[in-house]
């Protein structure tokens, strides 16, 4: 029997389908969570089947199992590790695993996308257009390649992911890939997943005004709790707020941290990792352990939402040169002004002037140290008015 032990997210279900579609019914699959695999590897590994041809996708296993499967190995067992996480990278000392994160041309690898070309190397699967459609879209999504492409349809495969129970996804992925030459949604699915769309915008937008500001370590971190739409939600939030290192998002009924990052200079499988995790450079994740609680719940849990930017002004703008006008919670008025050698003045409390290079230092360092906000168009109008020597700096 073809046995597969893999992720429970769209990488590893991926992974699951080729598998089906490979071996048919002479399958075993089991979809685990990061936590899970290591008590179901052991389990198996104590009924010694030795007949068995294994695959591990899109998972890596502890140092106790990973001794396991070398001395299976050894006792003439079929193992093989696929996996594509660099917290991984270890694994490939043993010559049952592969783990590869980039590939030559510089793009990132996916379980999915190297296990479809393990199948085909070794004549399990036959290469098709609708199967190298299917995997490009889940290789772009769990990289994250897809915004960068504008790939719509890999987000949209994610969310149709979502909606369905894993067998029902599996089923109808599998009975589209074996019937059609070109991969593409159904009406039925379109239908669903527009309305989705709409449903996720408003999630997004709530789950925006809950998020919260705190320093963890170095790192100027926005929390929010959220059971939904991680992947989305943590990249939504740190493009509106790109001076947030990173975005944990907490499921507490779950016991579990996701961390996103839009900068390339951060690696959040590096932060993920001090709590037991792993993951990719800018998504990753953990179980909510003690320490995790004391650092993302219990110390930030008494800090005020962060205030959004207004959205409708017309007189307030960012990079104004007229001067942007923002507040903090304290009640204290930071003032950004261009000055005649193309650097920016900032006043606080019209007074303590310091200078910064460009209008975006000069609004990161408030953002970062006081979680200040764009006021609205009437309150700087009123400022304006009522200090009319700002208005004459500014010009």
């Amino acid at each position: 029997m073809f046995r597969l032990f893999t992720h429970n997210d769209l990488d590893g279900v991926g992974c699951g389908i080729l598998h089906r579609l490979a071996f048919k019914d002479d399958t075993y699959i089991r979809y685990n969570s990061v936590q899970g695999l290591d008590f179901q590897i052991e389990r198996y590994l104590e009924t010694d089947r030795l007949e068995d041809i294994v695959f591990i996708t899109d998972l890596s296993v502890n140092t106790e199992n990973a001794q396991r499967l070398e001395a299976y190995k050894v006792k003439g067992g079929k193992v093989t590790l696929i996996d594509h996480h660099k917290t991984a990278l270890h694994f490939n000392e043993y010559d049952w695993a592969h783990v590869t994160v980039e590939y030559e041309d510089g793009r990132l690898t996916a379980a999915t996308s190297l296990y479809y070309e393990h199948l085909v190397k070794h004549h399990y699967l036959k290469r098709s257009s609708s199967l190298d459609q299917f995997v490009e879209l889940i290789r772009q999504w769990d990289t994250w390649e897809w915004e960068k492409n504008e790939t719509l349809d890999a987000k949209r495969l994610n969310d149709l992911f979502f909606m369905l129970s894993i067998d029902e996804f599996e089923e109808r992925m599998v009975k589209r890939l074996q019937e059609s030459d070109t991969f593409s949604f159904d009406e039925f699915e379109e239908k669903i997943l527009d309305m989705e769309e709409t449903k996720k915008e408003r999630y997004i937008r709530r789950k925006r005004r809950e998020l919260v500001q705190t320093f963890i370590d170095d790192y100027c971190v926005g929390i929010v709790h959220a059971e939904s739409y991680h992947s989305e939600l943590g990249n939504e939030l740190g493009k509106d707020s790109p001076h947030l290192d990173y975005i944990a998002i907490l499921n507490v009924g779950g016991k579990k941290i996701s961390f996103r990052t839009i900068h390339e200079t951060i690696d959040v499988s590096a932060v993920a990792n001090q709590f037991g995790g792993g993951g990719h450079a800018k998504a990753a994740g953990c179980q909510l352990t003690e320490q995790a609680y004391k650092f993302y719940i219990e110390k930030p849990f008494t800090i005020e939402s962060l205030r959004v930017d207004a959205l409708k002004n017309q007189h307030n703008l960012k990079g104004n040169q007229a001067g942007s006008l923002y507040a903090d919670q304290k009640g204290s008025l930071f003032f950004i002004y261009p000055r005649t050698d193309q650097s920016w003045t900032l006043e606080q409390n019209d007074s303590n002037k310091q200078a910064f290079s460009t209008f975006e230092e000069a609004e990161r360092h408030i953002k970062r140290n006081y979680s200040a906000w764009l006021v609205r168009d009437d309150e700087y109008l009123r400022f304006l008015a009522e200090n009319p020597n700002h208005s004459k700096r500014s010009k």
